[in-house]
Parts: structure tokens; sequence; C-alpha cells
């Protein structure tokens, strides 16, 4: 009887251990899963948020912006509507900076910071804006009053698509180069100049 007794006991003792363990499987497993959350949390934005500069004799040129994808949709005329001011970027409006005053379409753009918009057009000519308000969402703050200088550019079509929207500043020489904007098949540019 005795012996029958050790052994209940020793049996219930052995479950008991089994199931500390399963548990103790179970929630190292669900750590796990959580784990994989979290990496798929932390996988590339659609988005991502990049910048471009560039050093023109002595003026330091940043354009800060975040660079969505094409993903297959109609980006101008579609996502990014005709006739309307659109941030020329996602999310944020994109900002260009610089150290000098510069030349843009015959008008100096004083030293500082400026967001940067346009207006796609059916039509040949986009237009180019630069507004004092740089640091705001979209083109939620956006107001014409606060616009710096306004200008034309006639967009290029290319042949083959620009997935992320990419901007680029090209030094020609010590005192001038362009800012190039490129997304889907449309291309524009335009140049600028260090100011004396």
């Amino acid at each position: 009887m005795k012996n029958l007794i050790i052994l209940i006991v020793t049996t219930l003792f052995v479950i008991s251990c089994k199931n500390e363990v399963t548990t103790t499987e179970e929630q190292s497993h669900d750590h796990g899963k959580t784990a994989e959350k979290v990496e798929e949390q932390k996988k590339k934005p659609l988005s991502p948020h990049t910048e471009t500069m560039a050093m023109i004799g002595d003026a330091h040129i940043h354009i800060d912006y975040s660079s969505p994808a094409v993903r297959e949709r109609i980006i101008f005329g579609g996502l990014v509507g005709y006739d309307n001011v659109w941030q020329a970027g996602a999310h944020n409006a994109t900002w260009i900076e610089t150290n000098k005053d510069l030349i843009v379409s015959g008008k100096v753009l004083p030293i500082g910071k400026y967001g940067f918009f346009i207006i796609p057009s059916q039509e040949d000519d986009w237009t180019v804006i630069l507004n004092k308000n740089w640091n705001q969402h979209g083109k939620d703050d956006y107001s014409m009053d606060e616009d710096v200088m306004r200008f034309k550019v006639t967009p290029t079509k290319e042949e083959d698509i620009t997935e992320h929207l990419t901007y680029e500043i090209r030094k020609k020489n010590e005192k001038e180069g362009t800012i190039s904007l490129a997304w889907e098949k449309v291309r524009i540019e335009f140049p600028i100049t260090i100011k004396d």
C-alpha cells in the first residue's frame, strides 16, 4: 500500500513537471511570434525618408523629402492630381535649404529653408513653388501668401520608369548647377546659379 502511494505521488509530480516544461516552451514559442511581428513592423517603409545634398562652389544645398514608389499606379493625373498643389513627395512637405543666395529662374532666392511644392499640369508647363512654410505635413498648411517664388518648368517624358521619387543636385561648375526631380516617367529640371 505504501509503495502504491509513493508511485501515485511520483507520477503526479512527473506529470506536473511535464506541464511546466510545456508551458515554458509555449511561452518561448509565443515570444518567437512576438519577435516575428516586431521584425514585420521594421520592414522598409513604402515612402522612405531621404535627402540629397551637394556643394556648388561654397554653397551647400540640401533637399529633404519622403520618396514614394510608383507601385504600378498612375501617378500624375491619378495619385497626384493635375492643377493642384502637391508637396513634391510623401508625408511632410519636401524642403530645400541653401546657405548662399541663389538665382533661380532669374529671381534671387535668399539664404534659408523653403517648402518645395509643384503644381503638375496636363499642359506643357508645370509650376514650381518655393514657400516660407517649410515645416508642414503634406500641404495641410500651405498658403499662397507665403510663396517666395513661383516659376514654370517644362517636364520631359522618360522611356523608363523611375520607381521611387528621386531628387538630384548636380554641379556644372563652381557657380552653376541644376536641381531635378524624377518619378514615374516624368522628369523636371531647372538651373540654379550662386549669387555673387
